[in-house]
């Protein structure tokens, strides 16, 4: 298995610790390295991204790949960088995160519009009340990405309203085949248990985010006895929406706190 990680190291050693951003279904390591590997780069971190199986230039089957594979991505992940990374992890990669958390440990982590420990049942419903006929033909077809086929569905999901229709065009451009099995674990049992995690956690949400909204990110939150925060107007896919800023700020706030290192640099 060979992986892609895409690296962003700052101008000078620092000593602050690695961070390693796993990305979410239909997505893959280009999503971090749009604005988020540049900016934490900037900041003095070394950022990293990998993108799981079957995803992005990483080699191996999406098909039927599970979350369980995609945790022993990212324990690879892990094993080739120089020292532990924090972990950020987003949607189904939070999820993912979590999973990992579940055995090894970490400085710190983030979950960024992250499946809640109870999986995404929630969302899977919430998706078929919105728009039934189209969540039926993307499961019986195995092509999850026909339920974001079009712009106005993508800017639904995933964005918010001051994108640029440009912007969601190259992100369905780009999008990823998904694993159908990855999708299924998350709603059938195989769920988190909190107790097994002791990372310190931070916890971010947007207020416009149809797929796991406010509710699941406080509840989250409240399960890990973690600091949550909602940031106003941000959509799901919030690394790449044009208010990407705002939760890159939170993170930065955050590290610190969790790692010990120094504080973040003032960036333009």
């Amino acid at each position: 298995m060979t992986l892609e990680i895409l690296t962003r190291l700052p101008d000078k050693e620092t000593g602050k610790p690695p961070l390693l951003f796993v990305h979410g279904a239909w997505l893959a390591a280009w999503c971090w390295d749009e604005n988020f590997l540049p900016f934490f780069a900037r900041a003095g971190y070394p950022a990293c991204a990998v993108s799981l199986r079957g995803h992005g230039g990483s080699s191996g089957s999406v098909h039927w790949a599970s979350v369980s594979d995609y945790v022993a991505d990212v324990a690879e992940a892990v094993a080739q960088l120089p020292a532990a990374p924090v972990l950020i992890g987003h949607s189904m990669g939070g999820y993912v995160v979590q999973k990992y958390l579940e055995t090894h440990d970490a400085p710190g982590a983030v979950l960024l519009a992250s499946a809640p420990p109870y999986g995404m049942a929630g969302a899977f419903i919430d998706a078929w009340r919105r728009h039934p006929l189209r969540w039926l033909q993307a499961n019986l077809s195995n092509n999850t990405k026909s339920l974001f086929a079009t712009p106005d569905l993508c800017r639904e999901f995933f964005f918010s309203l001051a994108t640029p229709d440009e912007e969601i065009v190259r992100f369905m451009q780009r999008a990823n085949d998904e694993s159908h099995r990855a999708l299924i674990d998350l709603i059938f049992p195989n769920f988190v248990d909190p107790g097994k995690i002791r990372t310190p956690l931070l916890v971010l949400g947007g207020e416009k985010d149809i797929v796991f909204p406010p509710r699941d990110v406080l509840e989250t939150a409240r399960r890990y006895n973690a600091a949550a925060k909602i940031l106003p107007g941000l959509p799901h896919a919030m690394m790449l929406d044009v208010l990407w800023r705002e939760a890159a700020d939170a993170i930065a706030d955050f590290l610190p706190q969790a790692t010990g290192a120094r504080d973040v640099c003032a960036l333009n």
